[in-house]
């Protein structure tokens, strides 16, 4: 069992392991930026579901990591171009809607619809070939064959990692929102402050 191979792992490794994590968590990055934009559209709400969804895209990562496709991708650097330019035409994407958006009536801040912004969120992170770097890079440094199988260490690692990760940009993202709430009727405002960041997160997936 999955539980059993990572209680061999010594306690030393596993808090090297979450150490390396919440410092690569908190660090703002493309998955936080998104959280607190949407939470400075859509209020705390928005930016917690927005969160989670980037998450839950993590985890599909980790799952394909840890059947080996994250290995394959490695191999083929054109795989990972095509991802990264896809996800920054996504990002574009969001750009133009958050720009176009217009008013905000601010008494309907807080009316989110949860699967929209969760399915946003999975999105952007599923085209972002940073997660797979990072699970192939960082999370083989924790495993050794006398723990267990192999697989079951890449998997209960990063589920940590996932699960950490996705509590500090849900948090990122209520903060956002709160700030956001107190704008009140800036929120016309706040959707092109959310298109402009969204639009940076773009370039910046291309130039890096």
């Amino acid at each position: 069992m999955i539980w059993d191979t990572m209680m061999n792992i010594p306690l030393q490794a596993i808090l090297t392991f979450m150490g390396g994590a919440l410092v690569l968590n908190f660090a703002p990055g493309q998955d936080v930026f998104f959280a607190s934009a949407c939470g400075l559209q859509g209020g705390p709400r928005a930016g917690a579901l927005a969160g989670f969804g980037v998450g839950m895209g993590v985890i599909v990562h980790l799952v394909l990591a840890t059947v080996g496709l994250g290995a394959l991708v490695a191999a083929h650097p054109e795989a990972l171009t095509v991802i990264k330019y896809a996800g920054a035409g996504y990002l574009l994407f969001l750009a133009w809607k958050s720009w176009t958006a217009g008013e905000v009536d601010p008494t309907a801040r807080g009316s989110v619809r949860t699967w929209n912004i969760i399915r946003r969120g999975m999105m952007l992170n599923l085209l972002n070939p940073k997660p797979v770097l990072f699970l192939l890079a960082f999370l083989p440094q924790f495993t050794r064959p006398e723990y267990g199988p192999i697989w079951q260490q890449i998997f209960g690692l990063g589920l940590m990692f996932v699960i950490s990760g996705t509590l500090v940009t849900m948090g990122y993202g209520i903060v956002a929102g709160l700030a956001g709430s107190v704008m009140g009727k800036r929120m016309g405002i706040l959707n092109k402050i959310a298109a402009v960041m969204f639009a940076g997160l773009a370039i910046r997936l291309v130039v890096k």
